[in-house]
């Protein structure tokens, strides 16, 4: 059974957006990166940069918020400066609908590596997308970074 969406008001780096985001019954804010686990407890200390992600997935999976949150700041930060590009481009338009790890290899907390490889699914302009990639990761000053990708399909 779906989960009933409600309109929540975000402030984030600058961009006042509506970001439709799933709530329990109790309307506990789910974070956005599907994890099943609340907003609170899951990528915001991470898109926020209280805390550095743990793992590989952890840092994808607060990237993919990153994106539905409009955060060009910490899409900056997690990714490893010798591949980041000048210029992200956000897209207002896009509304996020989910995001699916289909599997990781290594990228744990011991780790100096690590793959992931998802979906993400997103509508823009009433268009749905679908972007199946197989993301690498590395340590880079003591934490996670984003450093390239291979598109799936």
């Amino acid at each position: 059974m779906a989960k009933p969406c409600k309109s929540l008001n975000i402030t984030s780096t600058g961009y006042k957006i509506i970001l439709k985001m799933k709530t329990s019954k109790e309307d506990n804010h789910l974070c956005p990166c599907d994890s099943g686990k609340l907003f609170k407890l899951c990528c915001q200390p991470y898109v926020e940069q209280i805390n550095d992600a743990p793992t590989a997935e952890a840092l994808m999976r607060s990237r993919y918020t990153a994106f539905a949150l409009l955060n060009e700041d910490y899409l900056r930060y997690s990714w490893h400066p010798g591949t980041c590009p000048k210029n992200i481009h956000l897209n207002k338009n896009a509304q996020w609908l989910g995001l699916k790890i289909k599997s990781t290899v290594a990228g744990d907390e011991n780790d100096d590596t690590g793959e992931v490889e998802f979906v993400a699914r997103n509508k823009v302009n009433g268009k749905a997308c679908r972007l199946h990639e197989c993301s690498r990761f590395k340590r880079f000053e003591n934490r996670w970074v984003y450093l390239d990708d291979e598109i799936a399909d």
